[in-house]
């Protein structure tokens, strides 16, 4: 993988990132966020767009039905919001690697049943 400062970075599917969130509007979450990224690196080279969740600190989404709670390095927890996909240009946006890392695939399968249980995508 390049370093956090390699020019060679990309977001990739299962990783962890940092992306600024504004503008927002509403109930959008606002300012520099990390994100549980869905699409893949191929699809992020090629476009410059990454598709994910946003994730948040914020305790009040310990009981959010439509949040998946995530386990940082050092116990913090995080919560995934699965009610908000999000699909950023990465390079304007300065997504760059979280400290949490890749290989979340365990999380990103459990937030994508969960998608699937509230919009119903995968039922044809």
């Amino acid at each position: 993988m390049a370093s956090r400062r390699s020019p060679l970075w990309v977001p990739e599917r299962a990783e962890i990132i940092f992306i600024q969130h504004n503008p927002q509007v509403g109930k959008e979450m606002p300012d520099d966020h990390p994100m549980l990224v869905l699409s893949t690196k191929a699809f992020a080279e090629r476009t410059g767009l990454v598709v994910g969740f946003p994730m948040t600190h914020s305790e009040q989404h310990a009981d959010n039905p439509f949040a998946i709670a995530a386990h940082g390095t050092k116990g913090e927890v995080g919560y995934v919001l699965i009610h908000q996909p999000k699909s950023f240009d990465w390079r304007a946006r300065n997504a760059r690697p979280h400290g949490w890392g890749v290989g979340h695939t365990k999380l990103l399968t459990a937030a994508l049943k969960r998608f699937d249980s509230i919009f119903a995508i995968c039922d044809h």
